[in-house]
């Protein structure tokens, strides 16, 4: 292998081992501005979309663990990687395709597990992390708020009597 393909094939499995993730896909058809403007919208995720070679990202792939990516790499490719969660990139993906009808994903890798693209609209469907932290948190304090105004309501009644008492006098 030339010295410079091995150069980039160093950079992909450096991205590789970096993120717990990578969703490959065809960006075939998109214009240059609207690359960008998913780049953009990926970074606003902690994600980032590189063109790769289908040769050597293969190799990369297989040097980081990935022993078959289950089809061959053809076609104009994409991998993105990330430092935050799936979701957000698969739901930014997700939109992005909704507004201009690309990219088209092909499959994907969450931490040595093989996911197909049905999978990965699911993942886009679900909420963020915060998201189910927020509803988790709300689902535990409901009670504990409910019992405050419980105990709460005898003292307030009595009081808005005593008021009404002293009002008329």
């Amino acid at each position: 292998m030339r010295e410079d393909k091995k150069l980039i094939t160093q950079e992909y499995v450096e991205r590789l081992k970096n993120s717990p993730y990578f969703i490959v896909v065809n960006y075939e058809g998109l214009k240059v501005d609207q690359f960008e403007e998913l780049r953009n919208r990926l970074a606003d995720c902690n994600s980032e979309m590189h063109v790769v070679k289908n040769a050597i990202f293969k190799i990369a792939a297989q040097e980081t663990g990935v022993e078959d990516l289950g089809q061959a790499l053809a076609g104009q490719l994409a991998a993105v990687t990330g430092e935050g969660e799936i979701t957000g990139a698969a739901k930014v993906l997700k939109n992005f395709k909704a507004e201009f009808e690309k990219p088209e994903w092909h499959f994907g890798f969450l931490d040595d597990e093989r996911l197909d693209a049905d999978q990965i609209k699911t993942l886009a469907d679900l909420p963020s992390l915060d998201e189910l932290r927020a509803k988790l948190l709300g689902t535990i304090q409901a009670p504990a708020s409910k019992l405050v105004r419980t105990l709460v309501e005898p003292g307030s009644s009595l009081a808005r009597v005593v008021r009404a008492k002293f009002a008329e006098e």
